[in-house]
């Protein structure tokens, strides 16, 4: 059967996140229920490359799926696009992948994104697609104590309880916090990241931007090793998956 990879991009305010589950609509739902058409009426069954909770949004998600049909990939692009109707979730391109690619083994790295709205206005256009702070954040301090989290380390702390992986080291590649007017941005990468990873970070920088705690205060807590030490776990909102990274690029129609 032929491989594909998709890159989707969605609005995951209204899923339940990536994964199918029995409480509501994800989108890897809809996804295999758009391209069983196209597998002789068989649901097929679709890996990503990272799997986003509830409410959180993807610019560049890849996505793995076998069909029985051996389709163009602009003709499956469009197929797919026309039966995921009216849901938030496109198909922007396609590629057809090796039979041993995996969406998810095979990446090598992926980023997010994560936004606070910074004013005292609360959002309007920017409603769901943003963490809505009002307080003033110092985002060059919280800039200064993310730096101090980089390379390898035991995430523990910043790890949620569900959390399934069998241990917390991950090598922390980018964590970097910008102004950009009214938005604090924080951009960052690593090979894999562990369940709320990025949200537990946002949320523990938030506490330095606010003045509430030292620069040197998250690495203390990374230190330490115990989530109860750590932020809040940042709401959903203001979190995007950018992109996966593989070391052989794909021919993308």
């Amino acid at each position: 059967m032929p491989r594909y990879a998709l890159l989707v991009a969605y609005d995951g305010a209204p899923f339940v996140g990536w994964q199918r589950q029995v409480n509501g609509l994800s989108v890897q739902q809809v996804l295999e229920e758009a391209a069983a058409p196209l597998n002789g009426g068989v649901t097929p069954q679709t890996v990503a490359s990272g799997r986003t909770d509830a409410g959180v949004h993807a610019e560049g998600q890849v996505v793995q799926v076998d069909l029985s049909l051996d389709l163009p990939p602009e003709r499956l692009r469009e197929a797919l696009n026309t039966r995921s109707r009216p849901h938030p979730v496109s198909v922007l391109s396609v590629a057809r992948a090796p039979e041993d690619w995996s969406a998810r083994f095979s990446a090598r790295g992926r980023a997010y994104r994560y936004r606070i709205l910074n004013r005292r206005p609360r959002p309007a256009l920017e409603i769901g697609r943003v963490w809505h702070v009002p307080q003033p954040l110092d985002a060059a301090a919280m800039h200064e104590a993310a730096q101090r989290l980089l390379g390898r380390h035991d995430f523990s702390a910043f790890r949620a309880a569900s959390c399934q992986a069998k241990d917390a080291l991950r090598t922390l590649d980018t964590l970097d916090v910008v102004r950009d007017g009214e938005l604090v941005v924080v951009w960052t990468a690593a090979r894999s990241f562990l369940h709320h990873q990025v949200r537990n970070l946002v949320g523990t920088l938030a506490e330095v931007g606010l003045g509430r705690r030292p620069v040197s205060w998250p690495r203390a807590v990374l230190d330490g090793r115990d989530r109860t030490k750590a932020g809040q776990t940042a709401p959903p909102d203001g979190l995007t998956f950018l992109r996966a990274e593989y070391p052989d690029p794909l021919d993308w129609c």
